[in-house]
C-alpha cells in the first residue's frame, strides 16, 4: 500500500463514525490483499507473507470490535474467522485461489456497510482532531491539504 493511500485512510478515520470506520477497515483489507496478489504473482514471498500479516491484523481489530450480544456479531465473526483459515491457507499454499474467497466476502460485506455507513448520521468517532481542507491551490491540477488550528491540542485535550 502507498504511503499516500495509507495518509488517505488516516484522514479518513480521524473524520469517521462508527460504520465508516468498519468500511475503512474492510478497504485496507482488500488493499493488503492486493498487495499480498501482486507480491505472490512476483514471486516475493517475504511480502506476501508480510501483507497477509497486515491482513491478519485488520481480522484482529474487527473481531475485538465485534459486540457478541447481538447476533448478527455471531455470523461477522464466523466470517471473519473463515478468512483467517482461508488467510492461513494461502500462506502455507502460496496460492491466490483462498485470496480471491477472501476477496468475495469482504467485498459483499464491504458494499453493505458503505450502504448502512450512507445512513449513519452519528457524528465521528475522534473527538478534538484537526479540521483538513483540501482544494486545488497553486496551479492547475496540484491538491494542497491545510489544516485548520495547527498550533491546537494536535487532537489532545488539555
Amino acid at each position: 500500500m502507498t504511503r499516500e493511500r495509507k495518509q488517505q485512510f488516516t484522514l479518513r478515520i480521524t473524520q469517521a463514525n462508527k460504520t465508516e470506520l468498519i468500511v475503512i477497515l474492510y478497504e485496507i483489507v482488500l488493499g493488503y490483499m492486493e498487495d499480498a496478489e501482486v507480491a505472490l504473482e512476483a514471486g516475493n514471498i517475504t511480502e506476501f507473507r508480510e501483507a497477509l500479516r497486515k491482513v491478519r491484523s485488520c481480522f484482529g481489530e474487527l473481531i475485538a470490535s465485534l459486540n457478541l450480544d447481538y447476533e448478527l456479531a455471531a455470523r461477522l465473526l464466523s466470517l471473519y474467522l473463515y478468512c483467517n483459515r482461508e488467510l492461513t491457507k494461502a500462506d502455507a499454499r502460496k496460492e491466490k485461489e483462498p485470496l480471491m474467497h477472501i476477496r468475495s466476502v469482504i467485498s459483499k460485506l464491504l458494499e453493505a456497510y458503505r450502504e448502512l455507513a450512507g445512513q449513519d448520521t452519528s457524528g465521528p468517532v475522534m473527538q478534538n482532531s484537526q479540521t483538513v481542507y483540501a482544494g486545488l491551490t497553486y496551479g492547475k491540477n496540484s491538491l494542497s491539504e491545510n489544516l485548520a488550528d495547527q498550533g491546537a491540542n494536535r487532537g489532545f485535550r488539555a
